[in-house]
């Protein structure tokens, strides 16, 4: 949660949205992407387990780790659509 914290700390128009993107995930019991999806239906995969969230409505983005047999999230990324498209290869983050 500090990671999200510091974000909107320096960007405090994501803040709610970001609160709410951390509290589905707390309350998450995903077996699955087709799960996730449920949550999230306009998460995308983009390969070794690296899951790309829109954030308020596409104006940010975080990327995470999700590992779904343990159970475990790890943020990656989060930044502005316009940050997350100079990204050259998602998994180097």
């Amino acid at each position: 949660m500090s990671t999200i914290r510091e974000y909107y700390e320096r960007h405090p128009a994501a803040k709610v949205a970001l609160q709410d993107w951390a509290e589905n995930v707390k309350k998450a019991e995903w077996q699955s992407f087709a799960d996730m999806r449920k949550t999230f239906n306009s998460v995308d995969y983009v390969g070794n387990q690296h899951y790309v969230f829109n954030i308020k409505g596409n104006d940010f983005r975080l990327v995470a780790v999700v590992k779904f047999t343990v159970k475990f999230v790890l943020i990656r990324f989060i930044g502005t659509h316009a940050e997350y498209d100079k990204i050259r290869n998602i998994q180097d983050i």
